[in-house]
């Protein structure tokens, strides 16, 4: 039962804090299509990709004490940061599950935007479909956003240099 959790701990455990929630809904689920073995399921959601099991399992963590969820206060939003907590990283001393090392392709995204990483996994949902009509579907569903040709090819390199990183 709580093999998922520790996944995610472990997620946690290899970067110093996650900013935002659409973040982390992303940053998950390129995982995931990048072979590491996170099992959520993704519905297809306004801001792309979305997992109602990841929300409530980050609620579970939360709830334990394994990860602390800080409201940041923004110009015009607010903004949650996730840590891991005293008691998160005594759970990891216990429980030790094997994944690919996290870190690389962490720092990675961690270095783009949501909105890149939107349309990164937006593209990664629609990978069954040929190239062109993948763009298509992003400037489809994606309309509002204005993604560019540069965008998409940028996002292109992006996949194919974190599904590189080991």
């Amino acid at each position: 039962m709580l093999e998922n959790h520790a996944k995610l701990m472990q997620f946690f455990s290899s970067s110093d804090a996650i900013v935002g929630r659409k973040r982390l809904q992303k940053m998950i689920y390129i995982l995931k299509k990048c072979d590491v073995p996170f099992e959520e399921r993704y519905q297809f959601h306004f801001y792309g990709p979305y997992s109602e099991e990841l929300t409530l399992r980050i609620e579970e963590m939360c709830n334990l004490g394994f990860i602390s969820e800080t409201k940041e206060e923004k110009k015009n939003y607010y903004q949650y940061r996730y840590e891991v907590t005293d008691s998160g990283k005594e759970f990891m001393e216990h429980y030790y599950t094997e994944l690919p090392p996290l870190n690389s392709r962490i720092d990675e995204m961690n270095e783009k935007s949501s909105r890149f990483l939107e349309l990164v996994s937006t593209m990664l949902f629609f990978e069954h479909l040929p190239k062109d009509e993948i763009s298509e579907k992003v400037f489809s569903v994606k309309s509002k956003q204005n993604y560019s040709d540069e965008d998409i090819e940028e996002a292109w390199g992006f996949i194919e240099n974190i599904r590189r990183i080991q």
